[in-house]
């Protein structure tokens, strides 16, 4: 990256972070993947139980495997040959681990996450049970505010993510939410952690890197 354009995102990156500490969340820059998989070990313990949301972004940075390395206990989603009711079993256990790992879809320069659901697993995780929630976040899902982050899952997340798990939907054909009602809508859940009454529950690890959706 151009030395001129990476001190503008570094200062962006900055004020996100001084923003989630005013709002009673952590937040870290890392340079590279492997000093992402150091910050995660720095925050939890072997023998955890560990779990996640679904998550393009935790598959591009090797967090996945990471997590089936044996460190931990892994309440693995995406393991071949799940039944549904195994899958939402996983979902119930989540609400016990002892840290959650997830992306999310924005993150405001006021440090605010902006989350869509299908089903709501992943941002009721978010919002209570699990001791610790670890998200890893690329520079990409940086905007200016709740309003672009809307515009951004509308325009971004929700066609992306419709087209990779072929959904039949307006915006799989288009490419931008239509606000449809389609049987195979993704976009069910609207979620906004503005704050957090426990310090220390919530961690955003943000990358120099374009990721996830």
């Amino acid at each position: 990256m151009d030395k001129n354009l990476e001190f503008v995102v570094q200062k962006k990156i900055e004020r996100v972070i001084n923003a989630l500490y005013k709002n009673n969340m952590d937040g870290y820059f890392v340079k590279s993947r492997e000093e992402l998989i150091e910050k995660i070990k720095e925050l939890t313990n072997e023998g955890e139980t560990v779990t996640c949301g679904g998550s393009m972004t935790l598959f591009e940075t090797g967090v996945i495997d990471y997590l089936r390395c044996g460190r931990y206990n892994f309440l693995d989603r995406y393991v071949d040959g799940l039944t549904p009711e195994q899958l939402t079993e996983i979902y119930r256990k989540a609400f016990f681990a002892n840290s959650y790992f997830v992306s999310t879809n924005a993150l405001t320069e006021d440090g605010e996450l902006y989350n869509v659901d299908g089903t709501g697993n992943r941002v009721a995780a978010m919002l209570y049970g699990p001791d610790k929630v670890i998200v890893v976040c690329g520079v990409n899902k940086i905007v200016n505010n709740v309003e672009e982050a809307i515009e951004r899952n509308r325009r971004v997340a929700a066609p992306v993510n419709a087209v990779r798990i072929n959904r039949k939907t307006p915006c799989a054909k288009v490419g931008y939410c239509m606000d449809c009602n389609s049987p195979e809508r993704i976009c069910n859940e609207y979620v906004l952690i503005r704050k957090q009454k426990s310090k220390g529950r919530i961690h955003v690890i943000i990358l120099n890197e374009e990721l996830g959706y």
